[in-house]
């Protein structure tokens, strides 16, 4: 997919790697000025050299000063932020279990990357973006937030959250010629996944096979697939999509089973 995004200016969350890092490739190979930025200012600075247009910056969704700063910098260096991709998320390994054994610090903790960092982000870029007229918010949800999974309440919760915020966002910053949207990935090869599922040693490894049963595709997406639907929705021709969670999973939550 193509689409002409030159003059635009793109900052990605979570880029340093996975789902992030292949949204800022595909931003940046269609013309945007992308910012990589993750945890690790090296890390998002190595993704970044693969393109001309990218530039690399640490940044912690759970600091709304570091926040400020980082995209405070961004407009006085490009002048404007036109696209913002809250990719960055956390779940949990150590602790799949029911919610009467969840610890509330782990709760905590992946409810202030996966939906307090996306709103403390939001707000931050939004108020940059009105003052332009303009803007795509583009929000990394999950099937999880549609569709509850079991053992894994706080996140769960999170994408749930983000799946409304979403919308609720796209009411309010739409009249000011913002576009919010987001994606829902279903399972995705990722560095996380192979620990979970894929790899020969992931912590589920004997169950992965039932939950792909359950993906008409058989197979896990792609980062890249998972990439390609938020190009779409940075698309400047895509113009009348607001408020809309695009799923991207294989026919998952479409209900298929292949045992039923």
């Amino acid at each position: 997919m193509r689409c002409d995004l030159t003059g635009k200016v793109s900052l990605i969350t979570g880029a340093a790697r996975g789902i992030g890092q292949r949204i800022a490739d595909r931003l940046a190979a269609n013309g945007s000025v992308v910012y990589y930025t993750d945890l690790s200012a090296d890390e998002a600075r190595a993704a970044a050299a693969a393109t001309p247009n990218g530039r690399g910056l640490r940044l912690d969704v759970t600091n709304a000063a570091e926040i400020e700063a980082v995209i405070g910098q961004i407009v006085a260096e490009a002048g404007r932020l036109d696209i913002l991709v809250n990719n960055a998320g956390v779940n949990t390994f150590a602790h799949r279990v029911t919610i009467d054994q969840f610890p509330r610090e782990e709760w905590d903790r992946i409810l202030a990357v996966d939906l307090t960092g996306l709103y403390e982000m939001s707000r931050a870029a939004s108020i940059r973006m009105r003052a332009q007229k303009s803007g795509r918010i583009i929000n990394i949800a999950s099937i999880a937030g549609l569709v509850p999974l079991r053992l894994q309440c706080a996140f769960v919760a999170a994408k749930a959250g983000v799946v409304n915020l979403t919308k609720a966002m796209a009411l309010e910053l739409g009249p000011h010629g913002i576009l919010v949207n987001g994606v829902a990935p279903g399972s995705t090869l990722t560095e996380g996944t192979r620990k979970l599922f894929y790899g020969d040693d992931g912590l589920f490894r004997d169950s992965v096979q039932r939950m792909l049963d359950h993906v008409p595709l058989a197979r896990p997406a792609t980062v890249d697939e998972i990439a390609v639907a938020a190009l779409f929705l940075a698309d400047p021709e895509n113009s009348y999509t607001n408020g809309h969670i695009l799923v991207v999973d294989g026919g998952w939550t479409a209900g298929y089973a292949r045992e039923f």
